[in-house]
């Protein structure tokens, strides 16, 4: 362990010494053909006639989600729309108090792990279609979204927003997400950039990564929005890495963002993650939010002083002029004139609803429901009656509606069973600031009423998981057991009833040893917005055959996750630190919180890039559901994988092709992945990798042939003596399965 966190340590220390001695600080070296360079002979002329103070309002907030323009000019204000899975509601301009609009209800799309498990580049751009259309509405040009770090913990805190614990399926549906909200008028704001994997004392902890670790496995989703997508905006996180806060960090902002990748848009901070004027404006920040502590008077100062150049200073009103002109401001007399949630967002909110839920096991083919033989049902839990818009610290939509649970399987059943909810377990009421353990007993009264419908069910349905106050922005969870009693709640039910259909909702792992063996069949179902019930009652009644892959592997216990199994998380015995977001909402707390100074919260990444699956195939660890796992009504077979060539050069793609057959007697789609494995390889690597994957429709007795293809660049691994990437020749092993764990087929090749 010391030798893993020694060596983490120089080579933090060697790339930041790097980065001092090549620094470019003018943020201004775009290199790429992104569309917002067709604007720069327009801004030259503008910056010309702009005085310091003109200049100077443009890089800080004006109102909490708004940021100045140019009057004189005509120049509209950025006008944010805070939430990645719905547009939030109206706030007043200085406060985070509701404006109680009655225009402003939106549709909650389903949540970021949600959209990862449809496994679908298409679903992410139409989900980014619905999010632009509904800002569009609201008069917002930049929806601070989406969010796309890497799920490193399975307590994460947000976990739920973000999409997977895999660089690669997060980086194709960052760029789906991108390219839906972008095409349609509205600019994405890429966060939370970079290696913002905890909650805990994220506005203090200082990330220690591996330079080949970070570009490997936590940047891609952000590089592959930039390049393919042509991101216009990107948020700086709120933590440090290698010593350097993320609102500062000319490695991050400068090197590898704009030089490197060609980013030709503006970098904002995190709400109250500025921490100084000087270092941010030379190293890449454009826009501190939301008020202006350091990008105000402080930066003027700076500028007159000397301590920042007046061409820093025009390269962010450039950088933040592209993007206005890029986008068409909607006139404000013009916004939230009609209701913001429509029905065409509610069907896309149902359609990646519909394809992301996940049937993790079904003994004795309990699903589909069968309504002749089950006609007393009986529901159990707080979750089927429970909403997920809101709830906890941090963004959530104001929800037109939202189907519950129950609301669907009353609305898909009618009069063909007879359903009894029960309510089974009940969450305490969540107080602002006050932590309250959900990890309880059950209500003795409950479990006793529960036991007693279990008896005379034909069916239990058995509504577990998380809530919105369980899984928050501010905190991570002490635990993945599944709270307010529920582990003996159902095995007191399974005692009497043992045909039990299991439904967890939860954006994030949860530890399923007892649900799992008390359980005939087991179902993910997410935090999965307006439809969400709707799309689980044609799941559970086998009006759609369900489709989604798990975005991140359930391990059997959270001790065997890597982060806790090397004792890097948590980095603190404190069950709760200050958080700063939190802390922004208390002024007092957050001035003594960005006063602290210390580097006590040290965060080392020394399991390096055996995240996720990566760590459990590598290390041969079991666990309890694999990554991309998820099960079909019907049965698929795979035959005949061939590829295009035997050998490879590194300018080629490697093209993949297999023949999947649909076997049984349900329409179903089947998502085919494709890992590689590197044989004999001197570099180090994880036993496989995901490569390629494809969702593919495919009619009962059906056969079709799946293309699976990517460049050999992708290969490539980060080499930290070069500072390049570089690739290893030599044999690899083509994977072909439904499953990280569930490979199919095999073939081997030559690069």
């Amino acid at each position: 362990m010391k030798r893993k966190v020694l060596k983490l340590f120089y080579a933090a220390s060697f790339t930041m010494l790097a980065v001092i001695l090549v620094s470019c600080n003018s943020g201004n070296t775009t290199k790429k053909g992104s569309k917002l360079l067709a604007y720069d002979a327009q801004i030259d002329t503008i910056i010309a006639q702009m005085t310091l103070e003109e200049k100077i309002a443009m890089l800080h907030g004006k109102h909490m989600f708004t940021s100045a323009g140019i009057e004189r000019f005509g120049i509209a204000d950025m006008v944010y729309a805070d939430g990645p899975f719905g547009i939030r509601e109206e706030m007043e301009p200085h406060s985070w108090r509701s404006l109680q609009l009655a225009t402003d209800s939106a549709t909650f799309f389903p949540t970021g792990s949600a959209l990862a498990a449809t496994w679908s580049e298409e679903m992410a751009y139409k989900y980014g279609t619905g999010m632009a259309r509904e800002a569009r509405l609201r008069g917002k040009d930049m929806i601070l979204g989406p969010a796309i770090n890497i799920q490193r913990i399975p307590t994460g805190g947000r976990t739920y927003e973000y999409l997977s614990e895999d660089p690669f399926l997060s980086a194709r549906l960052s760029v789906g997400y991108t390219k839906g909200v972008q095409d349609n008028g509205v600019a994405v704001c890429l966060k939370h950039y970079a290696l913002n994997n905890q909650e805990n004392n994220r506005g203090r902890v200082n990330v220690l990564v591996s330079p080949r670790t970070m570009r490997e496995i936590y940047l891609p989703p952000f590089q592959a929005a930039v390049e393919e997508a042509d991101a216009y905006g990107v948020m700086a996180a709120y933590n440090k890495v290698n010593g350097y806060w993320c609102s500062e960090n000319d490695m991050l902002q400068n090197k590898i963002l704009r030089d490197e990748w060609g980013f030709a848009g503006m970098i904002i901070s995190d709400w109250g993650g500025v921490h100084s004027t000087v270092a941010a404006a030379l190293n890449g920040l454009d826009v501190e939010m939301p008020g202006q502590r350091y990008f105000g008077q402080a930066l003027i100062d700076s500028v007159n002083s000397g301590a920042v150049p007046v061409s820093v200073i025009d390269a962010k009103v450039r950088n933040i002029l592209r993007v206005r002109l890029a986008i068409e401001p909607v006139p404000a007399n013009e916004a939230n004139k009609i209701m913001t949630a429509q029905p065409e967002q509610a069907q896309i909110a149902y359609e990646v609803a519909s394809k992301s839920i996940v049937l993790l096991k079904n003994d004795e083919a309990v699903l589909p429901i069968d309504l002749n033989k089950n006609k007393n049902i009986v529901i159990i839990g707080d979750n089927a009656i429970r909403t997920m818009a809101l709830g906890g610290v941090g963004a959530g939509v104001k929800a037109l509606y939202e189907i519950t649970p129950l609301e669907g399987l009353k609305n898909r059943i009618g009069n063909k069973a007879n359903i009894e909810f029960i309510e089974g377990y009940v969450k305490p009421k969540f107080v602002w600031g006050q932590f309250k353990s959900p990890y309880t007993d059950p209500d003795p009264e409950l479990l006793a009423a529960a036991v007693d419908a279990a008896k005379k069910a034909d069916l239990v349905i058995f509504m577990a998981g998380n809530n919105r106050e369980v899984e928050t922005e501010g905190s991570d969870r002490f635990s993945i057991e599944l709270p307010y009693g529920q582990d003996s709640l159902i095995a007191a039910i399974a005692a009497v009833n043992p045909n039990i259909a299991t439904v967890v909702v939860a954006g994030a792992p949860v530890d399923l040893r007892v649900v799992n063996s008390n359980s005939k069949a087991l179902v993910y179902a997410w935090f999965n917005g307006t439809e969400g019930g709707n799309a689980l009652a044609d799941i559970l009644l086998g009006n759609i055959s369900p489709s989604g892959k798990l975005p991140y592997t359930l391990p059997i216990k959270l001790e065997d996750s890597p982060a806790y199994a090397m004792g890097n998380y948590p980095q603190t015995d404190s069950p709760i630190s200050e958080d700063i977001f939190v802390a922004l909402v208390d002024e007092h707390k957050a001035e003594s919180l960005k006063e602290d100074k210390s580097n006590k919260d040290i965060a080392i990444y020394s399991e390096e890039m055996l995240v996720g699956y990566r760590w459990f195939d590598t290390k041969g660890e079991a666990v309890m559901y694999p990554f991309g796992h998820g099960l079909s009504y019907t049965q698929f077979d795979y035959k005949n994988l061939k590829t295009n060539k035997q050998t490879y050069k590194e300018n080629e793609s490697i093209k993949v092709s297999v023949d999947v057959s649909n076997t049984g007697s349900h329409n179903a789609d089947e998502v085919i992945q494709l890992y590689v494995r590197r044989i004999n390889a001197k570099v180090e690597w994880p036993l496989k990798e995901l490569k390629a994957f494809e969702r593919v429709s495919i009619n009962a007795g059906e056969t079709k042939t799946v293309e699976l293809n990517f460049d050999v660049k992708n290969l490539r691994y980060w080499d930290e003596e070069s500072y390049d990437w570089l690739l290893e020749n030599g044999e690899i092993e083509l994977m072909v399965g439904s499953s990280s764990s569930n490979i199919l087929l095999t073939q081997k090749v030559n690069i």
